[in-house]
């Protein structure tokens, strides 16, 4: 079953089943958000897995207004670093000394607004060191404190494809000071469909999602590094996330940068591994990081649940 938010005037869009082409859609009559939805998960799941049987015999209504991200904001994003190819490639570069961790990597990041595909994506300088991040994600319901990775995966309800966006030249300072990022991670961007564990079929794995995370970089190949190769699940990273709270319902956890150790074949998902890889190869970064005007697309592969998200990098309004 895949989930959209259509562009409707409100900041949340109108919650849409959408067939597997993603041109048609039915709304549902119990809620008329995502979230909603998520609250109420279990009452609302029957309406529209119905609504997805009757636009696989061909009813329903030709989709035509813009999409939203399936989640316009939300009331809790958690990125995780799940892949320990890119930390690994990181401290090389950059002579950091690995981290002692026994517990999964992650930050709380901002959630009130997720850009969709095709929204201009601004930003205040070029200097500030523009990149991209293509991270595979998840979305839950109601989250109680304490559950085990295996009781977790119950509560992932859908899958998501996000751009996490990053300035890098800014995140440095930030995580000298010990307290996290602020300035360096602004909105993030998702994706136009949310899909169900269950609709992903055998790509969907030991809480991970084993497609292939194709970037394209002003329409240039940059990598397509596939997404079973995470360190952790996503069950664990939300047991780890509710280890000492309750998760609210409509909770969006990202896998962290997808990286694979045959980088040299699969390429990278931000800018800064291959700024990485290029500094242990010759000692020096090569790759500049994006310039306004520059557009990065992101889509799975080989099959296209999530849709096309992508954007164009620009400078602020009025600037």
């Amino acid at each position: 079953m895949r989930l959209a938010s259509l562009q409707d005037g409100s900041r949340d869009g109108r919650l849409a089943v959408v067939s597997e082409d993603g041109r048609h859609g039915l709304f549902p009559d119990a809620v008329s958000t995502l979230q909603q939805a998520l609250e109420q998960w279990s009452a609302v799941e029957t309406e529209c897995r119905i609504l997805a049987e009757q636009l696989a015999t061909g009813k329903g209504q030709a989709l035509e207004k813009p999409f939203l991200a399936p989640l316009p904001r939300a009331w809790q994003w958690l990125d995780g670093s799940a892949f320990d190819n890119h930390g690994d490639l990181m401290q090389q570069a950059f002579g950091h000394a690995p981290l002692e961790h026994d517990k999964p990597l992650m930050y709380q990041g901002m959630s009130h607004r997720f850009y969709a595909t095709g929204e201009a994506m601004p930003f205040p300088r070029e200097a500030d060191g523009i990149d991209f991040e293509g991270e595979f994600g998840i979305i839950t319901d109601a989250v109680p404190m304490g559950v085990t990775p295996a009781e977790a995966m119950d509560h992932i309800k859908l899958v998501v494809l996000i751009n996490d966006w990053s300035l890098r030249n800014l995140a440095m300072p930030e995580m000298k000071t010990g307290f996290g990022w602020i300035q360096a991670k602004p909105a993030c961007a998702m994706a136009p469909f949310a899909v169900t564990p269950d609709a992903l079929g055998a790509v969907w794995q030991d809480g991970r999602v084993h497609l292939d995370l194709r970037v394209d970089w002003n329409g240039e190949r940059f990598g397509s590094p596939n997404g079973g190769e995470m360190s952790v699940g996503f069950h664990e990273l939300v047991a780890h996330a509710a280890s000492t709270r309750e998760l609210c319902a409509g909770t969006v956890i990202g896998s962290g940068t997808v990286s694979n150790r045959n980088f040299r074949e699969s390429g990278s998902t931000c800018i800064s591994e291959r700024r990485g890889i290029e500094i242990i190869d010759t000692g020096k970064p090569v790759t500049g990081f994006m310039r306004f005007g520059d557009r990065v697309t992101l889509q799975a592969s080989p099959t296209d649940y999530f849709g096309v998200l992508e954007q164009v990098v620009t400078a602020p309004a009025g600037h």
